[in-house]
């Protein structure tokens, strides 16, 4: 499995150690009980609100 993807990462959040490390960003996220940014639409990843209920809300609102 690739877990490396800094072409083609979406998360605005580029000075995170994590950026473009797939494996690496779901399983911290996972630890914390949030979604990386790359689930999100554009606008929902800006708002950095990585929770779950923000997921919804943003797939909802599409």
């Amino acid at each position: 499995m690739a877990c490396n993807n800094t072409i083609n990462c979406t998360c605005t959040y580029t000075s995170c150690s994590r950026h473009g490390k797939c494996c690496e960003c779901v399983a911290y996220h996972r630890r914390s009980g949030e979604v990386p940014g790359c689930f999100f639409s554009k606008s929902g990843e800006k708002t950095y609100d990585r929770s779950i209920d923000n997921l919804y809300k943003d797939y909802k609102n599409k």
